[in-house]
């Protein structure tokens, strides 16, 4: 809790003045480690009406001691929670601290006080030890003491309940305004989410600017604006669930939820009972009634991951959801009605899966209305400089230079087959951060090995003595003439089948060949018998 914030709210300026007017005290506030605000900034302490607390506290011993007092209250209310009341305790002084604790949403946040009062008029012989104290915390001022405690102020007990009900309203006022503030904050906080969450999935915000990317991009337009199932095919890692929002965040269902739950997470008995809910006393340890994830959904977007991992038994209950909208939970009798959006995924061939048997087929028609097909990274190598780029700015930490990938390492990354496709380029960025952040260009020694081994096998960090002789970028070129031939060879010389396993276009590839000099001694284009 911010208490600086609060000592300049109107309500406390003006109680503080009325303190001072009326009891000629100082209102003082302390956090929850027991540490004074206003004491806390040095040489620029409040001068207090009390004379005897100030000698004290422009006295180093005497600061220490101010200090203990206080904190003595401090331990007392932080050892007992049910103190919620102003409570009297006794200074170094034998002075009384009137103190109020604060607690916000339950939480003990510290508390405010006022200092420096006797109960009853002191005795000839309480003035000579308190005048002996203060002497020797001001040795070079004994006329000073002698004046102060000629002043000390005198609480009564009438003038001690008002103190003590005045503190208490400042306390219930500094806690008023935090949890306003705190409300304000989640609110701002819950609209800022929102924002970003639409902003962060609209589709110009999703990395990729190759042919393929610009395919999908064109589907998923005209996708979001229809209700529409979809069915999202891809490999691993190419980001299926970042598509599947971003269909959500752009469509009429932006406003409503979006529920996640991959379907090969759990095995059938806790996937039914995550995906349609339970009722009491369907099973063992079902103690209450439990909503299912599709209730949850309602109004909203299912997003099913891996729907090709799921049982026969459950493809039924699926598909009776997206027939009919209603399902029972797990030991019901009273189906339930949903409306949800279903956006399904995997990396299986459901349709070869229908033919073996392993999936209904009612199901798979049901859920391919639209098929978004997205593809590996392999197949848009052109997006691997976006790519890399963001990551990097993504995961570049404070004090971290890095500011790209070094030529010879960008080269290496085009040439693998990155099986795990944007993750595993995600997670590569990462570590080569980790490893290499304080260097401006990351060089292909630090490359995972299983990258290097994988382009050129038993590669040293600076991929093979032979290929790193010379000129950096000969070094670049030699690799890529080696590309290219042997990927002729191994398409027959079918220029259009290479360009998309490279992920360059048609023409760039033939720009190559012939720069390379690789037209000759191949066999004519096999494209025509593709």
């Amino acid at each position: 809790m911010d208490l600086e914030r609060h000592q300049n709210l109107h309500t406390i300026i003006m109680l503080r003045e009325v303190i001072r007017k009326w009891w000629r005290a100082e209102l003082h506030l302390v956090d929850r480690n027991g540490n004074v605000l206003d004491w806390q900034r040095g040489g620029d302490i409040p001068p207090t009406p009390n004379e005897c607390c100030r000698l004290s506290l422009t006295s180093r011993e005497g600061m220490r001691r101010c200090n203990q007092s206080v904190r003595q209250l401090h331990e007392q209310f932080r050892a007992n929670r049910r103190l919620r009341r102003a409570l009297v305790h006794p200074c170094h002084l034998k002075f009384s601290l009137v103190g109020a604790p604060l607690y916000i949403r339950d939480e003990y946040e510290g508390f405010l006080f006022v200092e420096g009062y006797v109960r009853e008029p002191l005795s000839a012989r309480e003035q000579e030890a308190l005048k002996a104290r203060l002497r020797e915390l001001q040795p070079a001022a004994p006329m000073d003491a002698e004046r102060a405690v000629e002043r000390v102020p005198l609480l009564s007990d009438e003038n001690l309940g008002k103190l003590t009900d005045l503190l208490d309203y400042v306390a219930s006022e500094i806690t008023a305004a935090e949890t306003a503030e705190h409300a304000r904050k989640e609110e701002l906080a819950r609209q800022a989410l929102t924002q970003d969450s639409d902003a962060h999935y609209r589709f110009e915000d999703i990395i990729g600017r190759s042919g393929p990317m610009q395919e999908i991009f064109k589907l998923l337009e005209k996708v979001s604006n229809s209700e529409a199932t979809v069915l999202i095919n891809g490999e691993s890692g190419t980001g299926k669930e970042l598509v599947a929002r971003a269909i959500h965040s752009n469509g009429p269902r932006r406003h409503g939820p979006f529920v996640v739950q991959n379907c090969s997470a759990f095995n059938d008995n806790l996937l039914e009972s995550a995906l349609f809910g339970h009722m009491r006393g369907s099973f063992t340890g079902a103690m209450r009634d439990k909503k299912g994830l599709f209730e949850v959904a309602d109004g909203g977007t299912f997003f099913l991951d891996e729907v090709g991992d799921m049982s026969p038994a459950l493809q039924v209950k699926l598909l009776r959801v997206l027939q009919e909208g209603t399902f029972l939970p797990v030991g019901g009798t009273q189906p339930k009605e949903v409306d949800v959006r279903v956006i399904a995924a995997t990396h299986k061939d459901l349709g070869e899966m229908v033919k073996r048997g392993e999936f209904r087929e009612d199901l798979y028609y049901r859920i391919n209305v639209i098929r978004v097909m997205l593809p590996a990274l392999r197949e848009r190598r052109d997006d691997l400089p976006l790519l890399v780029d963001h990551f990097l700015r993504k995961h570049l930490r404070e004090g971290q230079r890095a500011r790209g990938l070094a030529p010879d390492a960008m080269a290496l990354l085009g040439m693998y087959a990155w099986p795990g496709n944007v993750r595993e380029l995600e997670n590569e960025m990462e570590r080569l951060l980790v490893l290499g952040g304080d260097l401006e260009l990351l060089p292909a020694e630090l490359i995972s090995s299983r990258i290097r081994d994988a382009v050129v096998p038993g590669a040293s960090p600076l991929l093979t003595t032979a290929r790193v002789t010379g000129k950096l970028h000969e070094a670049v070129e030699t690799l890529e003439r080696e590309m290219i031939h042997q990927g002729l060879l191994r398409t027959g010389n079918n220029k259009s089948r290479l360009a998309r396993e490279l992920g360059i276009s048609r023409s760039n590839l033939i720009l190559k060949i012939a720069k390379y000099g690789l037209d000759k001694g191949l066999p004519p284009d096999a494209e025509a018998d593709a």
